[in-house]
């Protein structure tokens, strides 16, 4: 990881923590091991405000470009699971390749695939969309949720 570990945006960081929480029983074998790996570098994470985020970070609503080889490309927008559209190029962030990525930077690679067929996946280019999500988050929820070593750091005005 070029940034030694995940880097996400607060408003991100407590939109994962929440979708965890909901979705803590959730029995999803197919991309279980994204999802637990995402929430393992969680409380790892560096946690910064939107105007304090590098833009070669992935998060809600980038448009990142991944490789495989350098001879194969795919461009995809990461978006909440509510507005995932494969067809549209709009990958949730539950989805195997969004919990894989959030958090990464250009130049940062990951494992994706299905075990017996796993390939390695460089992020070669991540463009920072206007898009944005509407999240009204308690300043009290957002304190709980943010990760100790954050919390003397961040402003809480979102």
């Amino acid at each position: 990881m070029k940034y030694g570990s995940l880097v996400l945006e607060k408003r991100d960081f407590v939109m994962i923590k929440r979708y965890q929480h909901l979705y803590h029983y959730v029995e999803d074998y197919a991309h279980k091991y994204a999802l637990e790996a995402l929430e393992e570098n969680m409380p790892n994470a560096r946690v910064y405000g939107l105007d304090d985020m590098p833009d070669d970070v992935v998060r809600m609503y980038s448009m990142v470009t991944v490789t495989y080889k350098s001879r194969w490309q795919e461009t995809f927008q990461l978006v909440p699971p509510m507005e995932n559209d494969v067809e549209q190029h709009k990958i949730s962030v539950r989805s195997t390749l969004g919990a894989s990525v959030i958090g990464l930077s250009e130049g940062d690679s990951i494992k994706y695939g299905l075990p017996g067929d796993i390939v390695s996946l460089k992020i070669e280019k991540v463009t920072q969309s206007a898009e944005t999500y509407k999240v009204n988050i308690p300043e009290e929820t957002l304190e709980n949720a943010l990760p100790k070593h954050c919390k003397v750091s961040l402003t809480l005005n979102i």
